[in-house]
């Protein structure tokens, strides 16, 4: 069992900068592969990035890459969200999910694929 808590959203002006955090608890937080997604009002929740569980591979959605950086302190079971150059399209509410298993060739961008999730946090990005 799992227990996903994000912070750090807020408002932020377009080309702004927010940084996000996934608090988790429980001792085998490395052996869960980590992603985000966001749900924007009006809209099904996306894919926006992901981490194995190696820190070694990571995969972003088209819309981030190069703008977003996820990474993750296992010693700290803590992952995070550099969001940088940020778009009024980036408002949303992003999630934190955690998923079990050798999902990362199959599946890593499903939402279905991930076990735990975060209340989320809502970001809000102003033009």
């Amino acid at each position: 069992q799992v227990q996903l808590v994000e912070s750090g959203g807020g408002l932020v002006q377009a080309g702004g900068s927010v940084r996000l955090s996934c608090a988790a608890s429980g001792r085998t937080f490395s052996s869960y592969v980590m992603g985000w997604f966001r749900q924007a009002p009006g809209k099904e929740r996306e894919f926006v990035a992901c981490i194995s569980t190696s820190l070694v591979y990571t995969d972003y959605a088209g819309s981030v890459k190069g703008r977003f950086t996820i990474s993750r302190d296992n010693a700290k079971n803590t992952m995070y969200l550099q969001m940088n150059s940020l778009k009024p399209e980036d408002t949303a509410v992003y999630y934190c999910a955690a998923a079990y298993g050798r999902i990362w060739y199959s599946s890593r961008a499903l939402e279905r694929a991930y076990d735990y999730w975060g209340q989320g946090t809502q970001v809000t990005v102003s033009s």
